[in-house]
């Protein structure tokens, strides 16, 4: 890619980040609700932390790098950079204040531009897409984060007064339809030389047997039937992690439904950006952990999708697949594993995905939250099984 065009999508990133924190008061910028989650602060600090380190520090020789004690701070699991400050504390980081965090922002930002102007065709450029890429999932995850810790405040404040969730690409009120998929030796993975991350490569062979695959996402709705029929209660429809789990954190529904004002059901409320909003049946259920659409496809008779049955259902039926992008991302039944033939980049940038590799599971597509031209069908996000605060849905498979 040449460099001018990759300049002008990398501000154009940048400064999205920036305007994702101007609905926010000061007292909101510093906010962690929970270890998983981090403050919108630490979000714009750890990406321009990326590109000093990444970029700028070893290919700028004249860039003078800010405080060194910064990269402790804003560091996030680079062990081969250096110690961090805990992920559970990211909260504490009162200093260095917001204006000294924008002022290094701005001087990246025109550091990098100089590098660019200048940089012709250099095969590093490749980092900074790299960076671009993953500004973009932390624009993603700021907004998740900050829906987790407004949802903490007993006032249940709004991020933005006008939020408005955007049309579901679904059809409103429709059963879903099975699309029949007849499997056999397929191909999965990236392929060519556009953006991609390492962990969607090497392309593969994958035998699938013939299967069927809902055409639309399982909805409020539908979530409320399972609800009624005591899928709470009833351990035959839960992995035994996930029954004590569900026992041990009282989950009921959702993780953002909302009762009466005492916080339990009947289920008429979802908190969103927006604040408290009536839970629309007919809408996709979202903020679901791996354990509660496991135990729900298996109450509806059905299953999750592997990660591999997802990726060729949205190859194959293109927009008859409804809400494959766009929309929530889906969980699948696949931990989250290396392909066949994986192999991580040296040096630092390698422990971007592959040191992951253990104990979680796939998602597929993408979410309302997930910036424009992020998305792709090869791409796989991935988290614990119990999490529940990301955008997380599911769609049904047999």
């Amino acid at each position: 890619m040449a460099s001018g065009t990759l300049l002008n999508r990398l501000m154009a990133v940048r400064h999205a980040s920036e305007a994702l924190i101007e609905p926010l008061d000061t007292e909101d910028l510093n906010l962690q609700g929970m270890a998983d989650a981090s403050p919108p602060k630490w979000h714009l600090a750890h990406t321009t932390w990326f590109f000093e380190t990444f970029v700028l520090r070893p290919h700028q020789p004249d860039y003078e790098p800010a405080d060194a004690r910064w990269s402790y701070l804003f560091n996030s699991y680079y062990d081969a950079v250096g110690p961090r400050q805990p992920r559970p504390q990211r909260g504490l980081l009162s200093r260095p204040p917001m204006r000294e965090v924008s002022a290094w922002r701005s001087r990246v930002n025109a550091a990098l531009e100089r590098l660019l102007e200048s940089s012709g065709d250099a095969p590093w450029l490749e980092l900074v897409e790299l960076g671009l890429q993953h500004e973009q999932q932390h624009q993603e995850l700021m907004l998740m984060d900050l829906l987790d810790g407004f949802s903490r405040q007993p006032l249940e404040p709004a991020y933005r007064a006008d939020w408005r969730e955007p049309a579901s690409n679904g059809s409103d009120g429709d059963h879903p339809s099975w699309l029949a998929c007849p499997g056999g030796l397929v191909e999965v993975g990236h392929a060519g030389s556009s953006f991609h991350f390492d962990n969607e490569t090497p392309r593969h062979r994958v035998w699938l047997d013939p299967f069927q695959i809902a055409d639309r996402l399982v909805t409020n709705g539908d979530y409320l039937q399972f609800i009624h029929a005591g899928g709470y209660q009833r351990p035959e429809f839960w992995m035994s992690e996930g029954w004590a789990e569900c026992c041990q954190r009282g989950w009921q529904a959702p993780r953002y439904w909302r009762g009466d004002r005492a916080g339990e059901g009947p289920w008429r409320w979802e908190f969103t950006l927006g604040g408290r909003c009536p839970l629309a049946e007919h809408r996709p259920v979202r903020h679901l952990s791996w354990f509660e659409a496991d135990a729900y496809a298996r109450w509806a008779g059905a299953r999750l999708p592997s990660e591999a049955e997802w990726e060729l259902a949205s190859r194959t039926f293109g927009e008859q697949l409804l809400q494959s992008h766009g929309e929530l991302w889906q969980w699948t039944s696949s931990p989250y594993r290396p392909y066949p033939g994986f192999q991580a980049a040296s040096g630092a940038v390698g422990e971007y995905n592959g040191k992951f590799m253990t104990s979680q599971f796939v998602l597929r597509g993408s979410s309302q939250l997930t910036p424009r031209g992020h998305s792709r069908d090869t791409y796989r996000n991935f988290f614990p099984p119990a999490s529940r605060w990301m955008a997380a849905g599911l769609r049904l498979a047999r």
